[in-house]
């Protein structure tokens, strides 16, 4: 019998079922320091209130600054026609569709988007899509520990903080060993990797560009990680795959990254798209649904779930993730953002990032407050170090209308003067310069 316990005789009632005397000893079990919570809530409002209050909340939110932030989200243009699209009645079910022989347009969808995620990254499958670039990250980790059967996972200090963070979290109870390199001169220290390889290794994780905003071929490191026996996973940007060396050519063996930069607009933390790609010869290995195309006996195409390796799919303690929750509503939009783009139109993107951010880097190192961190090459993203803390003055540039950057010293010890700035296609000749004075006068 289920009711509402809406009078304190019906509340005993309840509470001596359970054989409790009061509902503090509901929670008895949540240590004290974790009891956050209460339950004296304020007065209900009407519509009309609710509204205005909420209207009152969202205004303290500044979304009207030039961004120039980046650290793994990016402020791109997204064509009008992209929202108008997704939007169509068709797509309102934003998970992956159950019954195939109803969802053909969908189904179609996903295969299209796995499809784009292997061109872009050069790699052989894709699946349907995850959660989020970090959860894309650790669901490939412990892809490399069923493969290998090893437990010890090398991680390079350019991968993202965040990302490093919930490698752990997400392992806590798992035996895993990771062992964090730090870099050197802003990329991949070669000599500690290497020294650090050896028959326990699963893999190496790596990222490009990295957290710095720095280039790097990993080429080699991948030779060597193989002659261990060890996989090498990339977390790539992949709006730079429009101008730089892909996973795939790399011979990266997994490739994961966030799709946001993919036409899904900044969203104070979502939803977000994460993808996967990696050789054919894992694909019994890698989480996640994979759409496939079939024909019928009478020789019709038709759309199928291939694999479907989820816990919920009869799959239980043989599941290779219970997390690996899609985003078919995103990837649907990532589709049709690179898809309006084109393969030309997502080059120019790629090369007015470039352009923009190494233009952006000139006018800003020639105030006299400010160098350039690291020498290797960026993208669209580049590490500054100024003369005072970092958090000070970007603080200070809000006030001007900016989001100017990343305190770096966040996550970095000994970076706090450090700054990680963000351009994209944008941002102005005009706001570049704007930004360049108003960190000048800060200075």
């Amino acid at each position: 019998m289920t009711y509402i316990a809406n009078t304190d005789t019906q509340r005993r009632e309840m509470l001596s079922a359970l054989g409790l005397d009061s509902i503090d000893e509901l929670f008895d079990i949540i240590p004290k320091n974790l009891k956050s919570f209460s339950f004296n809530l304020p007065e209900a409002k009407s519509e009309l209130e609710l509204r205005q209050h909420l209207q009152l909340l969202a205004r303290k939110n500044a979304t009207d600054l030039i961004s120039f932030l980046g650290g793994g989200f990016y402020d791109h243009y997204i064509p009008a026609a992209v929202d108008t699209i997704i939007s169509r009645s068709e797509f309102y079910t934003a998970y992956t569709p159950y019954q195939p022989e109803i969802s053909q347009g969908v189904l179609q969808a996903i295969y299209e988007y796995q499809s784009a995620i292997c061109r872009l990254t050069n790699m052989e499958v894709s699946n349907a899509s995850l959660y989020d670039g970090g959860t894309a990250l650790y669901e490939a980790a412990m892809m490399s520990v069923r493969i290998t059967g090893r437990r010890k996972i090398i991680v390079d200090e350019g991968v993202s903080p965040i990302y490093r963070k919930m490698l752990h979290c997400y392992t806590s109870n798992l035996s895993l060993e990771f062992v964090e390199i730090p870099t050197h001169n802003g990329i991949v220290n070669r000599e500690l990797v290497k020294k650090e390889l050896d028959k326990d290794t699963s893999a190496v994780i790596l990222q490009n560009p990295n957290f710095f905003g720095c280039i790097d071929d990993f080429t080699d490191i991948v030779e060597k990680a193989h002659q261990a026996g060890a996989l090498v996973i990339s977390s790539v940007y992949p709006v730079s795959l429009g101008i730089l060396k892909t996973p795939g050519e790399m011979g990266i063996d997994i490739a994961t990254g966030e799709g946001q930069s993919l036409g899904l607009p900044l969203s104070f933390g979502g939803p977000y798209l994460g993808f996967m790609g990696t050789s054919k010869k894992y694909v019994r290995k890698m989480p996640g649904r994979i759409v496939g195309k079939a024909h019928d006996n009478k020789g019709r195409e038709g759309f199928v779930l291939t694999l479907q390796t989820r816990e919920q799919h009869i799959r239980r303690e043989k599941a290779t993730s219970n997390i690996c929750t899609n985003e078919t509503l995103c990837a649907l939009q990532a589709l049709v953002y690179l898809t309006l783009l084109g393969k030309e139109g997502f080059k120019e993107v790629a090369e007015l990032c470039a352009d923009k951010a190494a233009y952006t880097s000139k006018r800003l190192t020639e105030i006299s407050n400010v160098k350039k961190k690291f020498s290797q090459p960026f993208f669209n993203e580049f590490t500054v170090e100024l003369t005072g803390d970092a958090g000070d003055a970007i603080a200070a540039l809000v006030e001007k209308g900016f989001a100017a950057g990343f305190p770096l010293g966040r996550y970095y010890k000994g970076m706090e003067r450090c700054m990680l700035v963000a351009v994209t296609e944008k941002r102005t000749k005009e706001e570049i310069g704007l930004l360049k004075e108003s960190l000048e006068n800060v200075l």
